[in-house]
């Protein structure tokens, strides 16, 4: 199967998935996409998935879709 243009010119894998954002991105970086609202109270380099199972979010996308159970 040929990798095919995703969202936003993104590619996506073998099996037709769109990449997710790698757990070693750091909260600091994502900010520059979210705003500088985005994990509330955490250090700009801390590790995206330290930051999810601190919170117990499955994802960026979940955090994101939930911000207001995870933000209390």
């Amino acid at each position: 199967m040929a990798r095919q243009p995703g969202l936003d010119q993104r590619h996506r894998d073998n099996d037709g998935w769109t990449r997710i954002k790698n757990g070693n991105t750091q909260i600091g970086t994502i900010r520059q996409t979210y705003g500088d609202n985005f994990a509330p109270g955490r250090r700009s380099d801390m590790h995206l998935n330290n930051f999810l199972d601190d919170i117990g979010a499955q994802s960026l996308s979940d955090y994101l879709k939930n911000r207001d159970q995870y933000d209390r």
